[in-house]
């Protein structure tokens, strides 16, 4: 494909919101961002079928469990995500890379048109959920892109609350 053709078409990711990192323990990691690096404080969920709905793996229904932590670092998001249990992406990742840069977080235009398109392209959605009204979706781009991404449909207005803070 010539780069002419390549540049008429729009981008699908807009911004780019969120840096997610898989790590073994939760709070060791946040405490060595906070103590070592002055990142945080850092918002804390508890994510799993009480407190997601909708979950998928594989574009099937399945629970999954993880504890994640969420700061700004300028104006991207870093996400440190410890998975609970076998049954996630995060896990997986773990168990055949150890600790590192999971994913990607971007904007789209339209969540529900982004996902047809990927799709479209043969690719599918390898994990989603719904936190508190705001779905997130990570589609399979590592086949195309080198990377997983993860894209975001969140309500106007919506505010998330955390289960704690770190530190407190």
């Amino acid at each position: 494909m010539s780069g002419d053709s390549a540049a008429k078409r729009s981008p699908l990711f807009t911004d780019t919101l969120q840096i997610g990192i898989v790590v073994r323990d939760l709070y060791a990691a946040m405490d060595t961002y906070v103590r070592e690096y002055g990142i945080g404080p850092w918002d804390v969920y508890e994510m799993n079928s009480q407190t997601v709905t909708d979950m998928e793996k594989d574009e099937a229904p399945a629970p999954h469990e993880m504890r994640l932590g969420l700061t700004m670092v300028g104006k991207v998001q870093w996400e440190l995500i410890e998975p609970i249990g076998d049954g996630s992406i995060y896990a997986e990742f773990l168990k055949e890379h150890g600790e590192g840069i999971h994913h990607i977080g971007v904007a789209v235009d339209s969540y529900a048109a982004t996902v047809e398109e990927i799709h479209s392209k043969g690719n599918v959605i390898l994990q989603s959920g719904n936190l508190q009204g705001a779905r997130y979706a990570y589609p399979s781009t590592d086949r195309d892109l080198k990377c997983l991404t993860e894209i975001f449909d969140f309500p106007e207005n919506l505010s998330l609350t955390p289960t704690s803070v770190y530190p407190a």
